[in-house]
């Protein structure tokens, strides 16, 4: 069964344990993605950022029979100088998106981006963005495969190696069955307490 709940600080430990290993599966395979060499964020900060988007509620846990099989973080921020402000007040913001490579083929990352789809539509959103690694053209083409499109390369001036800029409708998705879950799960109180991003 598969489902997706809102992430609790106690799942920081699991979503950093998610990081490393896809870090380390893309190195494998000759990216630069989130590694320091790379420019991506120190393990220690990305827990820190992680820890503040799980106090504010913006963190989901996709499961596989009760086990974490992936995250997504969802807002309506960036880093300065990627979406106008806007883009921003139309849209919803994905950050942080990591499926268990244990779980690959599983489409994971496809109920992870309906799900984002879904909290913008009940934000009255109509875009679902993101920011993509700049030179991973394989995870370019995965949002391609997933319906997004490429609005542009943000500027050299822009800071961070995460400048391409892909965005999709809101409306767009064809909603799964799944959907009925997550509606249940995703109106419960905000706990207590390859997208992009470094």
């Amino acid at each position: 069964m598969k489902t997706i709940r809102r992430a609790t600080l106690s799942d920081l430990r699991t979503i950093c344990r998610l990081r490393i290993q896809r870090t380390a599966w893309l190195s494998a395979r000759g990216s630069d993605q989130w590694t320091v060499a790379g420019r991506g964020l120190p393990i220690e900060i990305f827990a820190q950022a992680v820890g503040e988007a799980l106090d504010a509620g913006e963190t989901w846990i996709a499961e596989v029979t009760g086990e974490p099989a992936g995250t997504i973080t969802v807002n309506d921020r960036s880093d300065p100088g990627l979406w106008s402000p806007w883009e921003l007040a139309d849209a919803v913001v994905i950050h942080y998106m990591i499926v268990d490579v244990r779980f690959a083929g599983q489409r994971i990352g496809h109920r992870l981006l309906a799900h984002a789809a879904s909290l913008a539509r009940q934000r009255q959103r109509h875009w679902v963005r993101l920011d993509a690694w700049t030179t991973n053209t394989d995870l370019h083409d995965y949002y391609r495969g997933e319906g997004f499109h490429l609005a542009r390369i943000a500027g050299p001036a822009t800071s961070g190696p995460s400048r391409a800029l892909f965005q999709r409708r809101s409306d767009s998705w064809t909603f799964e069955p799944m959907t009925q879950v997550l509606t249940q799960v995703q109106q419960q109180p905000a706990p207590e307490a390859h997208s992009g991003g470094r």
